[in-house]
């Protein structure tokens, strides 16, 4: 294997780099992923989306056993939750992908090394060459601040080469994640349900493990910064999704500044300072910090090429091409583009495709849904109302309850809307945002919809199955004319 020549070498094996190889090899291309740990399918698959949803789930199905005697279910009045088996549920779902993913690795012909990759240097003789070392072991760790054996490594060469090597949970100035102060990695694998959560950052992850502990009867407070949750949403949803929030019983504050953590009898003590000026301490079992994530590019041999970094970020071209000639960036790494499972693979397919001389298309920024699988669900594509009329837009909204949704009502989840910005001349989607019951599924059609340039008028009159809540869109649409049929 050392004297193959590889047409792609991917280092980083998660949603990006898979992807991005899978496509690759489709293409005919003679593919190798280099992967540190030793299972593929990164962060997302091990310590993100998979598990986290799978945890969702459980916590939907916790929700409906309250209400069963509503829904015509008698015998259910005292479930118990057993920790020990939800864990186990997760787990499952998570090794059944990976195996599936070394399976696609086997039906592709995709060549995998297990071991830390690091670039060597420009391209010689029209050839990258990477270090994969073992010396971690598969388990993360700085090995350049100790350096590694360079003559215990094998030697991996590619025509091109892409970093799909991810990111890392952030954790507040001066303190270590463990089994108190937890990241998304630590929270997954706590040993029993804690009665009582700090959760500091209401992002995705944020809100999304708040809803999941708060289903199951913990008492959550969520200590955010910025002045409202969820905040890259349009304003509208942060605001519904506060009120829900604190209906459901969340203690929320915004505006809010965090002080000190301190590990107290077996807990912890958040002392913060409110939006007021007031301080604050909150006791509680667990803290959860959710403050985004890091790109991973330190130790992989960027200082070995002409690849700048932008506040740790790897900065691209429309095409995911870096200024080093032949070298492509893709994922969490990628300055400018949001940290998803499905814009890096995306990602990945457009440089696999350009690769191979195939037709492409660049990752467009208003195309990308963004998905939060909180209690109510959030979906959204596109410009929200602030941002399109900071574009000089002449902005035309409609927005329809979930409340006039028979399928919705049958869910029993009635809370929430649909929100479509438009522009008033044309009827351009410009943006479409929804909270509600699937609202994670039914933001695909969106997202085609704009992808296809389909306008308001054309989208009212797209027939939609009824019941379902699907068609809550056409209602949507519909509002943007004032003339939803259900509302």
């Amino acid at each position: 294997m050392a004297d193959t020549v590889f047409d792609l070498v991917i280092i980083g094996g998660g949603p990006a780099g898979y992807s991005c190889a899978i496509r690759a090899a489709q293409y005919g291309l003679k593919v190798a992923i280099v992967e540190k740990t030793d299972k593929l399918g990164g962060t997302c698959l091990h310590w993100g989306c998979i598990p986290t949803k799978t945890m969702l789930f459980s916590a939907e199905v916790w929700d409906h056993l309250k209400h069963a005697a509503n829904y015509g279910i008698d015998g259910v009045d005292a479930p118990r939750l057993n920790w020990d088996n939800l864990i186990k549920r997760k787990n499952d779902v998570t090794i059944k992908h990976a195996k599936g993913l070394d399976f696609l690795m086997k039906k592709n012909k995709i060549t995998v090394f297990n071991g830390h990759g690091r670039l060597t240097g420009p391209a010689q003789q029209g050839m990258f060459t990477v270090h994969v070392s073992d010396e971690d072991k598969g388990k993360p760790k700085d090995a350049q601040a100790e350096g590694y054996d360079k003559q215990n490594v094998t030697e991996v060469k590619g025509k091109k080469l892409v970093l799909a090597t991810g990111s890392d949970a952030r954790m507040l100035p001066g303190y270590k994640a463990d089994d108190t102060i937890m990241t998304n990695m630590e929270i997954l694998t706590l040993p029993a349900m804690p009665k009582s959560m700090v959760v500091i950052g209401s992002g995705a992850v944020g809100v999304e493990f708040a809803s999941v502990f708060k289903s199951f009867g913990a008492e959550v407070t969520i200590i955010e910064a910025l002045p409202r949750i969820v905040n890259a949403e349009d304003e509208e949803i942060s605001k519904e999704l506060l009120r829900l929030y604190k209906k459901r019983g969340f203690e929320v504050f915004v505006g809010a500044k965090v002080d000190k953590i301190e590990k107290q009898n077996g807990g912890a003590v958040v002392s913060f300072t409110d939006s007021t000026g007031k301080p604050q301490t909150k006791s509680v079992e667990k803290v959860l910090v959710a403050v985004g994530r890091a790109p991973r590019t330190y130790d992989c041999g960027l200082d070995t090429v002409n690849i700048p970094l932008d506040r740790g970020f790897i900065l691209t071209n429309e095409w995911m091409e870096t200024t080093e000639p032949g070298i492509y960036a893709i994922g969490d790494i990628v300055g400018g583009l949001p940290q998803l499972a499905h814009v890096g693979g995306m990602s990945g397919m457009v440089v696999a495709a350009r690769e191979a001389g195939k037709y492409a298309r660049p990752v467009n920024r208003q195309r990308i849904p963004g998905c939060t699988y909180c209690d109510p669900q959030i979906g959204s594509v596109g410009m929200t109302e602030a941002q399109a009329k900071e574009k000089g837009y002449q902005v035309k909204v409609g927005k329809f309850p979930f409340a006039g949704n028979s399928k919705a009502t049958i869910l029993d989840s009635h809370d929430g809307f649909v929100k479509v910005v438009s522009d008033s001349k044309y009827g351009e989607i410009l943006g479409v945002h929804i909270i509600g019951p699937s609202a994670t599924e039914i933001i695909a059609e969106c997202v085609t919809a704009m992808e296809l340039e389909a306008t308001v008028e054309s989208m009212m009159f797209t027939i939609h199955a009824h019941p379902t809540v699907a068609e809550s869109l056409l209602d949507g649409f519909s509002s943007v004319e004032g003339m939803a049929v259900n509302a």
